[in-house]
């Protein structure tokens, strides 16, 4: 048996399969409930109807039948989800009949992390895609004169660039349409001029922007976001206010998501609520401030394929997004049937139908780039593939745009995916593997794990820390191979360590933490060969 004190992290390994099974469990505690709570109730056109489906009575049955006994008649291993549905008859005073309904069967993960789908053994890849947020970035144009842009990047819904031009004034694209002056978009999220100035550190750089459309009215700059966006349209005032909501205050249409608030809240100091996954006009006037401050002192820009910036898409999570498609088209189906039969015909079981959502979780098991048949080679080869990584599917980058910054191996990558297994051909470096001791946090980003070091001594009796790509550059971090005595102690005086993705070397007194085991850099496959 071993004991803690003779450091237990460097030779027993992590749960290899707690990413999938911990995901699976969220979508069926947490994602699915989400899923119900953000559906608003289905009326129909004329306003007598309404349906509502309520998460609160949300239950899971078990499955009809065991995992042998689904295997041996080759059917799929699922649970069925029932809810609560409510039809509210608006013209005859809120009367209202209310029905338990079947909404779907879901494939269930077996322990092993796999999906047994028509007698077959499948598994559902992790994406890594870009992480919605803010992002700021120094360019060049054709003339090489330099621009500056921050893209906002949703998790749903439109995205928003603004930039600053050669003539230093601040426009604003949306979804690559033509460009509005940031003014006027400030001035149509509901910001003032008074707001704008009192706030902005370099009020002084904004006057040229603000010049250029100094008497411009609200009404005006609504006119003029609706001529900019839908031209050829006859634009009204009205007309500009509901394409701006659409745009970013509509929760169905526009979500930052959890981890894009996170991110926007980190990235500009914010303190907007974790609940608010819409733009506000405090999120306009913050990214504006910080470009203009990212253009007078350019420090550093933020790098794209940073694993700080960039995240896992988990099997919990695809599936929540099948699900919000299967949602949409029940939606569209009750308000059909609310119109075309009689009310005195009309029963909830009738109106939700369980094929929308069956047809949707179908549609991903079976075409999905992610979803595969499980590599059954040998238990290493099945091991392999349940950690592997996949820049590719949907929304993610497709094979043929990939460049050479996108397959390269970046500094943040240590501890976090292998740089070495990777295929050859033309998926090189788009489809990775997870190392050996990484674990995905709650917001999708990989950690690993390090020991604390203080003044030279390696706290090996504590639990490890674990850190993620943002937060370890701040840090000057050991490899898992130096040279420790038996009390703790790195016996090396100088020491390599990395420092803000350089390798530098430092006293061992100045470490602050170290890698908890030589592995720790690669995958379990590599691990395994002898270099």
């Amino acid at each position: 048996m071993l004991s803690t004190k003779k450091n237990v992290y460097k030779y027993l390994l992590p749960n290899l399969l707690e990413t999938q099974r911990i995901s699976f469990c969220w979508f069926l505690e947490l994602g699915f409930i989400q899923e119900l709570e953000n559906f608003s109730a289905i009326r129909d056109y004329l306003d007598e109807l309404e349906l509502n489906l309520s998460a609160k009575f949300y239950t899971i049955r078990q499955p009809k039948y065991t995992l042998a006994e689904a295997k041996r008649r080759d059917t799929t291993y699922s649970v069925r989800i029932y809810t609560r549905a409510q039809l509210v008859y608006l013209n005859d005073s809120n009367s209202t009949t209310e029905n338990e309904v079947l909404l779907c069967d879901i494939p269930l993960m077996t322990n092993e992390g796999t999906f047994l789908v028509n007698g077959i053994e499948r598994i559902i890849i992790n994406q890594i895609v870009r992480s919605p947020g803010i992002y700021y970035k120094t360019d060049s144009d054709k003339q090489n004169f330099r621009f500056y842009t921050a893209s906002l990047i949703s998790n749903r819904g439109t995205w928003v660039k603004f930039e600053i031009d050669k003539d230093d004034l601040i426009h604003v694209k949306i979804d690559k349409a033509k460009k509005i002056s940031a003014y006027i978009f400030l001035k149509t999220v509901g910001l003032k001029d008074q707001d704008i100035f009192t706030y902005l550190e370099h009020p002084e750089y904004f006057q040229k922007t603000y010049q250029e459309h100094a008497s411009i009215s609200l009404e005006d700059a609504f006119l003029e976001l609706h001529n900019k966006l839908r031209p050829g349209e006859p634009a009204t005032v009205k007309a500009g206010q509901q394409l701006l909501y659409s745009r970013f205050f509509d929760p169905k249409r526009y979500d930052l998501g959890r981890v894009g608030r996170y991110k926007i809240n980190k990235r500009l100091n914010l303190d907007v609520k974790n609940g608010v996954h819409i733009l506000t006009s405090k999120d306009a006037l913050y990214i504006v401030n910080e470009l203009i401050n990212f253009r007078l002192a350019p420090t550093y820009e933020d790098d794209i394929d940073h694993l700080g910036n960039r995240r896992i898409r988990s099997v919990g999570e695809l599936l929540q997004n099948q699900i919000r498609i299967g949602l949409n088209r029940l939606e569209r189906i009750a308000q059909e049937r609310m119109t075309i039969c009689e009310q005195k015909y009309l029963r909830v079981n009738v109106l939700v139908n369980s094929k929308p959502l069956v047809s949707s979780i179908r549609e991903f098991f079976g075409s999905n780039p992610l979803s595969q048949f499980m590599d059954q080679t040998n238990p290493l080869a099945e091991l392999t593939h349940k950690r592997r990584l996949s820049v590719l599917g949907p929304g993610g980058i497709t094979r043929d745009r990939a460049g050479f910054a996108v397959r390269d191996i970046h500094p943040s990558q240590y501890g976090r995916i292998c740089p070495i297994e990777t295929p050859e051909g033309p998926n090189a470096g788009l489809i990775g593997s997870l190392s050996t001791y990484g674990r995905v946090n709650s917001y999708g980003f990989i950690e690993t794990p390090f020991y604390k070091v203080e003044e030279g001594k390696v706290l090996q009796d504590s639990y490890p820390i674990y850190l993620d790509a943002t937060t370890e550059d701040k840090f000057r971090l050991a490899a898992g191979d130096v040279e420790i005595g038996e009390t703790g102690l790195i016996q090396d005086r100088t020491i390599p360590v990395r420092y803000r993705q350089d390798l530098v070397s430092v006293l061992a007194t100045e470490v602050d933490y170290i890698a908890v085991s030589p592995i720790q850099v690669v995958s379990l496959a590599t691990s395994l060969s002898r270099f």
